[in-house]
């Protein structure tokens, strides 16, 4: 069991004020098959991950049972980022599905909370034993039984959709680009002022397959002026990397839809000037 410092570990049981049979149910909850507890920063709440197929929330001074995450494979690891408003938690293999690292928006009012993910990663081979969060929840990082030690990078993932742009050297805020969409890459094009992101609405979520319900589009926006200039269609699933080539004339973009596609600048485009449109 992992506590945030100065948080007691068990005494909350001797409280009278306690119902001893979720504090019970919480207890046998957290600790199948090596999953974790994971205390918020002040010990009022407490995330359990389980081999039941679920992670729960609770109140740790009532043990009330707040809100239960299912999934369909069991769950391992679990943490709280800085501030507590997300919680990473991870899934074993199971049934032919491979492991997975999911991010939860955590809500400040339990009535709030929602079961979506704002983000799932794959690719590491076996369980993720243990997961938690980076310097200023820009990174995850994991490691599991295939001995490999994983640095998730976070950094321009949108959780709010949208992309911002910082400061390296004093981590200032400089630029928003905001959007209607879930974002999972941003690309700085090397030859003008222009952004791109790209993203959509999860995979797992989409109830068609027509690229225009999941807005599978990459988005252009200015630099400078934060607004929207345009759009480049292709995809049928999330967009999940991009990457502009050196020379600024041309991007690639790769998907969950298994492809990565190439897309060339007209020469009309290195003479847009969105202040004259």
């Amino acid at each position: 069991m992992s506590v945030s410092p100065g948080a007691p570990q068990y005494s909350i049981i001797n409280r009278p004020h306690v119902d001893h049979n979720n504090y019970e149910h919480r207890r046998t909850h957290g600790v199948t098959r090596d999953s974790t507890n994971i205390y918020d920063r002040d010990s009022t709440r407490l995330i359990t991950g389980s081999a039941d197929q679920t992670a729960k929330l609770w109140d740790v001074q009532s043990g009330t049972q707040l809100f239960t995450f299912n999934f369909d494979s069991p769950g391992r690891a679990v943490d709280f980022s800085v501030g507590d408003k997300l919680a990473v938690i991870t899934t074993d293999p199971f049934m032919g599905l491979s492991s997975a690292i999911h991010v939860k928006r955590i809500a400040a009012d339990p009535d709030d909370q929602v079961a979506e993910s704002v983000l799932v990663l794959k690719g590491p081979q076996g369980r993720i034993n243990r997961a938690v969060w980076g310097p200023l929840n820009q990174t995850i990082i994991s490691a599991g039984e295939d001995a490999v030690i994983r640095i998730w990078d976070t950094e321009g993932l949108s959780l709010d959709k949208s992309a911002k742009l910082w400061d390296s050297r004093s981590l200032t805020l400089i630029k928003t680009y905001v959007t209607e969409r879930p974002v999972n890459a941003v690309a700085m094009s090397p030859l003008l002022n222009h952004v791109v992101l790209g993203g959509g609405q999860d995979a797992s979520a989409v109830t068609t397959t027509d690229h225009r319900a999941g807005k599978f589009e990459a988005k252009f926006y200015d630099k400078i002026l934060q607004e929207e200039i345009g759009g480049v269609k292709g995809h049928f699933g999330p967009i999940n990397a991009l990457a502009f080539n050196p020379d600024g004339k041309s991007f690639s973009s790769g998907g969950e839809d298994g492809y990565v596609r190439l897309h060339h600048f007209d020469p009309d485009f290195h003479r847009f000037d969105i202040n004259v449109v």
